[in-house]
């Protein structure tokens, strides 16, 4: 598997994990039954997909975990902005900084 490929995979499960737990997270104030089980049901095909996508791949998992939680803070963020309209404050982002360093670190490091 080539490392573009990884990577991209990496995001999917990214989008789907965070996308999961944000459609449980809508779901719980559903306004009707069918509503918050809808959304509880879609969230569960999300995060299980996203265990599949995960789990699926043959790679160094160690490694590749680090830069999916680089991705997956990422996109969490993204969420939380565009679903729950909620910004970032200064520590989130400062140690977000450090997130994403640490995977940059991951991912470009060569021994």
């Amino acid at each position: 598997m080539t490392p573009v490929v990884s990577y991209l995979l990496l995001l999917l499960a990214a989008v789907l994990e965070a996308g999961g737990d944000a459609l449980v997270r809508v779901g719980l104030t559903g306004d009707t039954i069918f509503v918050r089980l809808g959304l509880f049901v879609a969230g569960a095909v999300a995060l299980f997909a996203y265990g599949v996508a995960v789990n699926a791949p043959p790679w160094d998992f160690g490694k590749l975990l680090g830069v999916y939680v680089t991705l997956f803070f990422v996109v969490a963020q993204i969420i939380n902005l565009v679903v729950f309209h909620i910004r970032p404050d200064t520590p989130t982002l400062v140690g977000g900084a450090f997130i994403v360093a640490g995977g940059l670190i991951i991912t470009l490091w060569r021994v």
